[in-house]
């Protein structure tokens, strides 16, 4: 993993076990808000990704604001990205001794995030 610029802040979860096409939808809906919007966003979101990804979002502005001493009321998500972790396969029994596999999806949460600059 690379490391971290002076100016930007990140946290991972890794192997979250949700489909990752599940949380990107989720993701999509804070990309680019304040980090206090963007926890306010994920309060009332009905999703399951919803409390994962305010968790990684909560870590990386106490990362920035820790690590970097950046303000943390000036803090923005710059960067959020789902990637796909392993996949565990499962096999359920069908009809005539056939199988049906299942794919149990994991993901890789990132979340960046970067300080406001005054204009």
């Amino acid at each position: 993993m690379a490391k971290a610029k002076a100016d930007e802040a990140r946290a991972v979860a890794r192997y979250v076990a949700i489909a990752p096409r599940k949380v990107r939808i989720v993701v999509d809906l804070i990309r680019g808000k304040s980090v206090k919007e963007a926890l306010a966003i994920l309060k009332y979101v009905p999703k399951r990704a919803s409390t994962v990804v305010s968790k990684v979002i909560t870590s990386a502005a106490a990362n920035a604001e820790h690590n970097f001493d950046m303000d943390s009321d000036n803090l923005y998500i710059a960067e959020a990205f789902v990637d796909q972790g392993p996949t565990m396969k499962r096999w359920h029994p069908r009809q005539r001794g056939r199988a049906f596999p299942i794919l149990k999806r994991s993901s890789h949460i990132t979340v960046v995030v970067r300080e406001r600059e005054e204009a």
